[in-house]
């Protein structure tokens, strides 16, 4: 596959992602919440929102792909055939949740690999995409993007371009690039203004920003930039009804909450504003078998098996 930043992209399809993972995953809550306590203390909503997410979908006949954390996949895979059954996209978010910048290469590979795995034997798809938790690759784990080849893996969603305080690289490319380990980059989407990048991918950003401002910033990224826009959301985000997370920081729990009660009102307008698919077909990655990997085939690495039963 050949990826230049002068590819013609004459579809005007974007692309619609899902970083399908529960409220009590999130990295801003790791210092309160425990990781033996997820799904226990803090009960376990996102097989309920996820399929509202696929819901909605359905509503307006649109595909998107799906970032799943393996420790969803393997506590829901019902959910996993689900949506690989409704013809969505699925790839792979790692599977604990631990941003890639603060794992070993072994930790990365073994926590990557395991979740690739186990979406792959649910699903009975090869899952080709990995998204980092929190864009968490940078300057200083370079390394994780020849763990990702070496994986299998033929794209990558894993960069923001922004300054934040828990991600960013404000220097990195900005558009769809190959990497010099053969492995398609996807950053997510931002605005060019005044010498900054304004970050208009979605999360928390998409919730913050009133819609129409939301609505014109995309709108002037595809007509400026003649790329597909990558949008991305959680599953949780819809979810008003789950449990307030009260003793985190302040700044963590507004940033999780605000205006939880308007995306899903949201959701629908973005749906029925612009065309939207899977990163494959927006990205045109299509030179790709999803039953059965790559074209031109490697030998994989041996396989890991999870632990614990997948019910």
């Amino acid at each position: 596959m050949k990826i230049s930043n002068a590819i013609n992209f004459p579809t005007k399809l974007n692309a619609m992602t899902v970083d399908v993972e529960d409220y009590f995953h999130v990295s801003a809550f790791s210092s309160v919440i425990r990781r033996e306590d997820w799904g226990k203390s803090y009960p376990l909503r996102v097989d309920y929102s996820t399929r509202q997410v696929l819901d909605i979908f359905a509503q307006h006949n649109v595909k998107a792909t799906f970032f799943v954390l393996g420790w969803v996949a393997n506590a829901c895979p019902s959910l996993i055939r689900t949506i690989a059954a409704q013809g969505h996209e699925l790839a792979c978010h790692g599977y604990a949740h631990v941003k890639a910048n603060q794992q070993t290469r072994n930790a990365f590979f073994q926590d990557v690999s395991r979740g690739k795995h186990l979406i792959e034997d649910i699903s009975g798809k090869y899952v080709h995409g990995y998204r980092a938790p929190s864009f968490s690759i940078g300057p200083s784990n370079l390394w994780a993007f020849d763990i990702l080849q070496a994986l299998g893996f033929t794209f990558s969603s894993s960069t923001y371009p922004v300054r934040h305080d828990h991600y960013g690289c404000p220097d990195w490319p900005r558009f769809i690039h190959l990497r010099k380990e053969g492995l398609v980059e996807i950053p997510i989407p931002t605005f060019q203004a005044l010498g900054t990048n304004i970050p208009i991918g979605g999360g928390g950003y998409f919730r913050l920003y009133p819609y129409a401002f939301s609505k014109r910033l995309i709108r002037r990224f595809t007509e400026r930039y003649d790329q597909p826009f990558c949008f991305y959301f959680h599953p949780w985000e819809i979810d008003t009804g789950q449990p307030r997370i009260s003793q985190a920081p302040f700044k963590s729990r507004f940033r999780h909450y605000l205006n939880l009660e308007h995306m899903a009102a949201r959701l629908h307008s973005l749906l029925e504003d612009f065309q939207w698919s899977t990163m494959s077909q927006a990205y045109q990655l299509n030179e790709y078998d999803y039953e059965t990997g790559p074209d031109d085939s490697q030998t994989d690495p041996e396989r890991l098996h999870t632990l614990g039963s997948v019910r």
